[in-house]
């Protein structure tokens, strides 16, 4: 057994006999790793022991291992990393400024699914033969979704997306080269002026980042109520009120599903809602919050503006053989008043591809819509369209066609 290894041990010890919880108290967990370490070096001066190498190291190593998710911990601590995960204990893969790669990093069996208990612990949530699935939330904010056999193949399948924080206002998306600077002015104004705003977009397109930046729009005054899976929004203003999903218990019951939690939201005196992502009949309860006048935003995964509008159209037909597309589709276009499309480039950047409005009128059950943005050339430009509702811009203070009329990049 290596110093390092010794000292673990005995810094383990330690935490057992003072009754400390080194995920809840990290400062106690930390005293007792410099203490431990300290101890260990005067004792090995008198020889008997082998020294340890580097007491940085040693600390920082020992602490992740008792404290922290042990060799998982470099790549949480890394700000390039903005996602990790497990296909195999030989398989550790992280995608690094949006690129995938295989790391060096050898875990065991063992290893793998005492860190996924590590995880789950401060979560209050589980993964077991009767719930193979789990998603949870990590102290820093990182989510985490693990899937085990006999679902997978042979291994514990683990993924932890984390919450990078890149941007947390529409101009630093234009800092960043995602959005351009005329796009971003005439988005804030639609969000000021009460505009509903799907976001769309594949998987890791930026899409809850997109959502954080134009709730910064939202005015000061008003009241937000926001629904997800699993806690991921970060809303900055001042009035907010979270609310996540809850899975089944070990009876099966106790279950607290999306579609209830946009229901909830509506009894909340809310300003604006926001959906973190809508996958199933939930968006039905969504597209009436909506079209109620409450304004709102949502992501939902498509790959084009049209895209996502097409999804919105069919999603509400599952929460029920009485909800027919006869009702859905208009009630879509007189609900829906822009589409922000993002996607994640070959490179690793994310850019904002296109920006339609949905003008309210439907021909043949095909909601028309109207590009205000779009790529061109690789760059996003100014096309024909102009959103709906102009009365709203004009109450917010805002001239539209002053707005759309700026060539300024």
């Amino acid at each position: 057994m290596d110093a390092v290894s010794t000292v673990e041990l005995e810094v383990r010890e330690l935490i057992r006999r003072r009754g400390i919880d080194p995920v809840k108290d990290m400062t106690a967990a930390r005293d007792i790793v410099h203490e431990a370490v300290a101890d260990y070096d005067e004792r090995s001066m008198s020889g008997g022991l082998p020294q340890l190498p580097d007491l940085a190291d040693a600390v920082k190593t020992i602490t992740d291992a008792v404290a922290g998710f042990g060799p998982l911990q470099q790549y949480l601590d890394d700000p390039r990393v903005e996602e990790l995960w497990i296909n195999s204990p030989s398989q550790v893969f992280v995608a690094r400024d949006g690129v995938a790669e295989l790391t060096s990093t050898l875990l065991t069996a063992d290893e793998v699914k005492d860190l996924v208990e590590r995880m789950l612990r401060t979560s209050g949530r589980r993964v077991d033969l009767s719930s193979p699935f789990v998603d949870a939330v990590l102290p820093d904010g990182s989510r985490l979704h693990v899937v085990i056999p006999d679902i997978t193949r042979e291994h514990w399948l683990v993924n932890i997306r984390k919450f990078v924080v890149k941007a947390d206002r529409l101009e630093d998306l234009v800092r960043l080269g995602s959005l351009t600077r005329p796009a971003a002015r005439f988005l804030e104004a639609a969000v000021a002026a009460g505009l509903n705003i799907l976001v769309a977009g594949g998987t890791q397109a930026g899409k809850t980042t997109l959502l954080n930046c134009l709730s910064s729009a939202i005015p000061p005054r008003e009241r937000i109520v926001t629904c997800e899976e699993v806690f991921e929004l970060k809303i900055m203003q001042r009035d907010v009120a979270a609310m996540q999903c809850r899975q089944p218990n070990l009876e099966g019951t106790g279950e607290v599903p999306l579609r209830r939690l946009v229901k909830e939201a509506l009894r909340m005196r809310p300003s604006r809602i926001i959906v973190g992502e809508v996958r199933q009949e939930e968006s039905l309860d969504l597209l009436i919050a909506l079209n109620s006048g409450l304004p709102g935003m949502a992501s939902i995964h498509a790959n084009s503006a049209r895209e996502a509008i097409t999804k919105m159209c069919t999603l509400p037909l599952l929460a029920g053989e009485n909800v027919g597309s006869r009702f859905v589709v208009p009630t879509v276009a007189s609900s829906i008043d822009l589409v922000v499309h993002a996607a994640l480039e070959r490179d690793g950047t994310r850019r904002v591809r296109e920006i339609a409005a949905i003008p309210g009128r439907v021909e043949g059950d095909v909601v028309e819509m109207a590009d205000i943005f779009t790529t061109r050339e690789g760059a996003l430009t100014r096309a024909d369209g102009f959103p709906p509702h102009l009365d709203r811009f004009e109450r917010a203070g805002f001239d539209v066609a002053a707005l759309l009329s700026d060539r300024d990049t």
